[in-house]
């Protein structure tokens, strides 16, 4: 599950390393994002119906749940409803705390006025720009990629939802719910990331009995563009080893 900006084109790495070790690894794009049409409201709790309709329509009985960014958001609270559904975790970039604080662009999304003129204003160009400051190592393709999901008004009208109903109470009843799935769970990570430091890291890793923390390089919050191949890796390798 991916977040945002980005679709399902970020995990092209990690799919073909899945499956060289012998997995089937299915990466939707999420509503209004990729190649997926916006699906109205486009709230939090519309991607997680959304994510268990998919599960349903492409016959997945029990999965690894691979997640980044919003997709950990979404993707979490998934797996905490449909529990049985779940074999093994593996978290990056995100978080699952009811006193968790956004960061200045989220925050910027959140508000109204600000968010419709922030993405109003945010052409293809001035979105690669943005991109390229944030994540110098992702490449063209990937940029052009990740602007669908703010080509058009729907989409934005989409994102916008999604953010604002993002408030940070409502896992206040899912805490300590992914320790009890106890399933095996790597929580891998940049070591740079400016939108979800390290320490949301290490405080996921501990409060998840057994979970192995990896942290990759050179990355910063978008790992899977910018590390490709080591993130893949480490993925593959992590479920490989608990088939």
């Amino acid at each position: 599950m991916h977040g945002f900006p980005s679709s399902s084109y970020m995990w092209r790495p990690a799919l073909e390393a899945l499956a060289r070790a012998g997995f089937r690894a299915v990466a939707p794009d999420l509503a209004g994002f990729g190649d997926s049409p916006p699906r109205r409201p486009g709230t939090w709790e519309s991607h997680i119906e959304a994510l268990e309709e998919f599960r349903q329509e492409a016959d997945v009985e029990r999965a690894a749940l691979v997640v980044h960014d919003w997709g950990g958001l979404i993707g979490l609270r998934w797996a905490c409803d449909h529990p049985g559904a779940v074999s093994a975790l593996v978290i990056s970039s995100s978080g699952f705390f009811a006193d968790g604080k956004w960061h200045g662009l989220a925050r910027g999304l959140r508000t109204e006025g600000q968010g419709e003129q922030l993405l109003q204003s945010l052409t293809g160009e001035g979105f690669a720009e943005v991109m390229r400051q944030t994540s110098p190592g992702m490449d063209e393709a990937a940029r052009d990629e990740y602007y669908k999901c703010l080509a058009d008004g729907e989409r934005q009208a989409s994102v916008l939802e999604l953010y604002r109903s993002g408030d940070f109470a409502k896992l206040e009843p899912y805490q300590g719910r992914l320790a009890e799935l106890e399933v095996p769970t790597l929580v891998v990570w940049g070591e740079s990331d400016d939108f979800a430091p390290l320490a949301g890291a290490q405080r996921l890793a501990g409060e998840i009995p057994g979970a192995e923390l990896a942290v990759i390089e050179g990355g910063g919050h978008f790992i899977y563009d910018e590390r490709a191949d080591a993130a893949a890796a480490r993925v593959a390798a992590f479920l490989a080893d608990r088939a």
